[in-house]
């Protein structure tokens, strides 16, 4: 399928370092930074990037001088040994045509190895009707969910503190089982301080969500080429009929500070469970917001996300989702918003191989400025044995001002043959005739545009399953909608 590029002028056309053994103590890793040193001068230096190397160095430092648990060290020697090979990610790659990270190449990046002394800006993690779990610069600080309100079995909580041999041995066979990540995967595995771990026992259902706080505090003024990186890591297992609710939201200081938030969730639903995810996102317009999130799901379970974005200079969501069983449910809904010099990116990826699998995507963006752009890549494969699949995609955009601009990629990859499928794209302005509809009833232009441009967004806002989230996105998006006419006026 070719992409789809829109620029609004009416102008629619489509073309078609390290050792893989990495040592716990901090003396000891000099030694893989002479390993590194030792691959650069060696033949095979040409297959390796020595820019990647040098991030993975500065990686290494930034770890904790503590050893690490069996099943996170596990992750760093895999990420370690990935990262020899892989390069970093230009416009010549298939999967980042649209996407330029050179801003954060070009940045002096600063991998943050401590949580702030103070930690007085946790207090705007309190505006919320949920008990939360607060990431401080990628670092799991704080908590004002209480243990004792969860159902027996559940942990949720630090890697490190915890003591369950049965979930340990559990989280040590599934993290990182994943061969589809990319470089930001796994500068985030070598990288990540520590790991969170939600577990949900057979049969049990949380009730309240579980509600994850990341906060960006330390960040560089705009305009300042130091990059402070994070990276939080989660890692989510539902067993056999368990069900819960995550809500991640992404926040930073008031202001334009520039730091790049290096997120991964890993998700594993058991037969017959369901995972309800929501997802904000509204870091700094300076900052760069990359994220993976990865799906397994067996047999009759289900996984639904709702997804609004609307922070990051440079902001990129990684999607992917494996059924695993048959009867499997996946819901994705999404929106984007860029109101400034923005990239919004969401890539995509569900893979059904078996019988009877559901499968919706509903994906929507705004661009509001003349230098905005939007960015949509979404693959959907319905293998051989995934018979009697119903799959759906759709994707629509709204562009706002001379030349900003979208790229959207459907596609629907199909080899079974006894299927129910469609997709479908739409790229436009807000129509004539829906404004003279206000017009005719005595409403005024500039109430009719902010009526329509908002409930274009409000449609996968409202799905959002707690109504105080809803609420406190809706403001958020309204007020930068504002921001955007006073800035245009």
């Amino acid at each position: 399928m070719a992409a789809l590029t829109f620029i609004h002028q009416n102008l629619l056309h489509s073309t078609p370092k390290l050792t893989t053994s990495k040592p716990n103590l901090k003396p000891k890793r000099t030694k893989t930074k002479l390993s590194i040193q030792t691959i650069r001068e060696s033949p095979q230096a040409s297959f390796t990037d020595q820019f990647v190397l040098q991030l993975a160095d500065s990686l290494e430092d930034s770890l904790p001088s503590s050893s690490s648990s069996l099943p996170l060290q596990k992750l760093r020697d895999n990420s370690s040994e990935a990262l020899l090979s892989t390069q970093w990610p230009s416009r010549k790659d298939e999967s980042f045509r649209f996407t330029d990270t050179s801003f954060i190449k070009n940045s002096d990046i600063n991998p943050i190895s401590h949580p702030p002394n103070s930690l007085d800006l946790l207090e705007v993690s309190r505006d919320t009707q949920f008990e939360s779990f607060n990431f401080v610069d990628g670092f799991l600080v704080d908590s004002s969910f209480s243990s004792s309100k969860l159902p027996d079995g559940v942990y949720v909580g630090s890697l490190s503190k915890l003591s369950s041999e049965g979930i340990l041995k559990r989280v040590c066979e599934l993290l990182g089982d994943f061969e589809w990540g990319d470089l930001f995967w796994s500068v985030n595995g070598l990288g990540a301080p520590d790991l969170m771990v939600v577990y949900v026992p057979e049969g049990c259902r949380v009730e309240n969500p579980i509600y994850l706080k990341y906060i960006a505090v330390e960040g560089a003024d705009k305009g300042s080429k130091k990059m402070p990186l994070s990276n939080p890591r989660v890692f989510v297992l539902v067993e056999k009929g368990g069900e819960v609710g995550i809500v991640e939201e992404f926040v930073g200081k008031a202001g334009s500070e520039c730091y790049w938030t290096n997120s991964v969730l890993e998700v594993v639903v058991g037969e017959g469970g369901k995972v309800s995810h929501s997802y904000v996102q509204k870091q700094s317009l300076s900052a760069a917001h990359i994220k993976w999130t990865s799906v397994r799901q067996e047999k009759t379970s289900t996984y639904e996300l709702v997804e609004v974005s609307t922070g990051g200079k440079l902001s990129r969501h990684n999607v992917h989702v494996q059924q695993l069983g048959s009867d499997t449910v996946t819901e994705l809904t999404t929106f984007h918003l860029s109101v400034g010099d923005q990239t919004q990116d969401l890539h995509s990826r569900i893979v059904l191989d078996h019988p009877r699998g559901y499968s919706q995507q509903l994906h929507k963006c705004i661009v509001a400025h003349s230098s905005g752009q939007a960015v949509f890549d979404g693959n959907v494969k319905v293998n051989r044995y995934a018979q009697q699949t119903d799959a759906g995609q759709l994707t629509r955009s709204l562009l706002l001002e001379p030349r900003a601009t979208v790229n959207v990629k459907p596609n629907l990859q199909i080899i079974a043959d006894d299927v129910k499928c469609s997709h479908g794209a739409a790229i436009s302005d807000l129509e004539d005739s829906q404004l003279f509809y206000f017009q005719a009833r005595g409403i005024d232009l500039e109430t009719a545009r902010e009526a329509l441009v908002f409930s274009f967004g409000a449609e996968v806002i409202d799905k959002l399953p707690y109504s105080f989230v809803q609420k406190q996105v809706k403001d958020h998006v309204k007020a930068l909608l504002k921001s955007r006419r006073k800035g245009s006026s």
